[in-house]
């Protein structure tokens, strides 16, 4: 789907700010049409925000189900074709919205955009009423998937299967935006390099369009090249390239009758070549972090406030590239990350296909649990809405430089029965969606070599390891040669596959001082990157280091969890703990030797 984009021919028009919002306590407010009338009990909320943690009130915190967004909205003036569309950003888990008493969108997945054409439902220069139902609720055909239980006094608990917050509500910005009637509806955009030459191939939708113009233009907005027809391909004379930590930008203008669309974009190619992770046929070590879109108050809504400072932190410590961790992050971030030159390995929200990992006495707290590929548990109906998702994260992300590799799940149970079955057509389908760009997922920890299912279908091994914390806690020694024995094990399984690790850490508390290097202390932190970046230096095949994670981040309660995940780089409040000065040092010094 298209960002939206002001250019000569489109309006945006901007509904963020302080909307209207009601509990639906016993989820009936689609039976009783809540939408077609005003809130008969409202609290005011921002928008873009999660709900959860914005006032004090345990109820819409902790809320199962339906919750109610509403607002009047003024529609703008159109030119004598124009269209106006109502879009979102997101809304987690799924919604379902409403001009005055009309449904006009629904959509189920809380990380991608969607939209409605409303056009024949207002009338230009006069108020309507939006209302959005959201709902929370994770099932087994959701992605990610989680399970609703009721308790002994009959009230619902949402269950779910991954390590950070269930937070909801529109994270993200709504807007109205205005088109032609012809229109540019998508556009891809390939590139490739030769010699000094940037070379563009792209391909526009544009349904019912008389004659397609395009022409490159560089940062200066200068035109660099042209061509004509939908589909075509354009050779950009001395091209200056996209690159990891240098984010040049040009954009490709389309016109399509009368509508411009204007699509930024970098030259540059990605490529996995003898074991190696190659930009611009330049070896590429990735220097970063897994990341959370979580932020105090905020939950998980987006806050460009937040974003620049995080990325001026990564910038700091000297790291070049980040994984969204886990799910699709904002709009905003993918764009800032082309700005800024960050690598990103882009992740669906498939968190979470693992009862494996969080059933018995695991993480869920003894609540037993099926096998993870089941006619009750994860099975063919979760693969259609999966692959589904993969396909609108390709479509909303390919022509972002900043995207490097595509991960359809994190931690999945790689290693049971039917997990070969059920990753094979997801993987071809992300191939078939992007063949630009290398696949893989994330591997759980006790996924290994000898038990792995899916790893030789990928491109690349991303690994998320904790010895010396889950495992041979306190002692590192051992942690370190367990690494190695089980790195040698990938290498015998999938001799020509690349090693990111993806996740590696340990629940840190700030402040924690302690002279033995202890668990939970900054010292152990600081100690447990030493052991495995010794390791990650003595085999050529690891071309990343992502630890785990950026900054402290909400979780759901639990005994093993004291207000969050403390695995963070930083605070919560990003305050820097020991190993954040320890790193830096490390990533500058390897952004010198690597030059990037």
């Amino acid at each position: 789907m298209l960002r939206t984009r002001r250019s000569p021919s489109r309006t945006v028009h901007n509904l963020d700010g302080v909307w209207d919002l009601q509990v639906d306590s016993a989820n009936v407010g689609i039976e009783e049409s809540w939408f077609a009338q005003n809130l008969a009990n409202p609290r005011p909320m921002p928008v873009p925000a999660s709900y959860n943690d914005v006032t004090t009130d345990n109820e819409l915190r902790d809320h199962v189900g339906w919750v109610w967004y509403q607002r009047l909205v003024y529609a703008p003036r159109l030119a004598a074709d124009d269209r106006l569309f109502v879009r979102f950003g997101s809304a987690t888990h799924s919604a379902r919205v409403w001009v005055n008493d009309t449904e006009v969108a629904g959509h189920v997945g809380g990380y991608l955009p969607f939209e409605a054409d409303i056009t024949e439902l207002v009338s230009a220069g006069e108020r309507f009423r939006l209302t959005v139902a959201v709902d929370n609720r994770l099932s087994w055909q959701t992605i990610p998937p989680g399970f609703v239980l009721a308790d002994a006094l009959g009230r619902d608990h949402q269950h779910y299967l991954h390590d950070f917050y269930n937070y909801a509500g529109l994270h993200r910005s709504v807007e109205l935006y205005t088109r032609p009637a012809v229109a540019v509806t998508d556009v891809t955009i390939v590139t490739t390099i030769d010699g000094t030459t940037g070379v563009v191939n792209y391909t526009v939708e544009a349904e019912g369009a008389s004659e397609v113009r395009v022409r490159v233009l560089d940062a200066s907005d200068d035109e660099v090249a042209s061509a004509t027809g939908a589909r075509g391909r354009i050779e950009v004379p001395h091209a200056q390239l996209w690159a990891p930590g240098d984010g040049y930008l040009y954009t490709l203008e389309i016109c399509a009758d009368a509508d411009v669309y204007p699509q930024p974009f970098g030259i540059r190619t990605v490529e996995i070549k003898d074991k190696k992770f190659l930009i611009n046929g330049k070896e590429f070590y990735f220097r970063g972090y897994g990341r959370h879109e979580d932020n105090l108050v905020r939950g998980k809504g987006h806050d460009d406030v937040m974003m620049v400072h995080d990325f001026e932190l990564m910038k700091w410590q000297g790291a070049n590239s980040f994984r969204t961790s886990h799910y699709p992050y904002a709009e905003e971030v993918m764009d800032f990350a082309d700005r800024e030159g960050v690598v990103v390995i882009d992740e669906t929200a498939a968190v979470g296909l693992n009862t494996a990992l969080w059933g018995g006495g695991g993480l869920m707290g003894g609540v037993g649990l099926p096998p993870t590929f089941s006619p009750g548990t994860i099975n063919d109906a979760t693969r259609d809405v999966h692959q589904a998702h993969i396909r609108e994260l390709i479509a909303r992300d390919k022509n972002h430089p900043c995207v490097a590799v595509w991960s359809i799940a994190n931690e999945p149970d790689s290693g049971a029965d039917g997990a070969r079955e059920y990753f094979a057509p997801l993987i071809q389908a992300a191939r078939d969606a992007d063949p630009t760009r290398p696949v893989g997922y994330v591997n759980v920890g006790y996924a290994t070599p000898d038990k792995e299912r899916v790893a030789d279908l990928c491109d690349l091994v991303m690994l998320n390891r904790y010895y010396g914390w889950y495992s041979e806690n306190n002692n590192l020694p051992l942690a370190e040669k367990n690494l190695r024995d089980e790195i040698d094990g990938w290498i015998e399984l999938v001799p020509d596959h690349p090693i990111i690790f993806t996740e590696y850490g340990p629940d840190t508390l700030g402040g924690l001082r302690d002279f033995h290097a202890w668990p939970w202390s900054e010292d152990y932190q600081v100690a447990f990157f030493e052991a495995y970046h010794r390791v990650f230096d003595d085999y050529p095949q690891v071309v990343g280091e992502q630890m785990w994670n950026f900054a402290d981040f909400q979780t759901n309660a639990g005994i093993i969890r004291v207000d969050g995940n403390k695995k963070g780089m930083f605070t919560r409040d990003r305050k820097p703990k020991a190993a954040a000065f320890a790193v830096r040092e490390r990533w500058l010094r390897l952004r010198d030797e690597q030059g990037s």
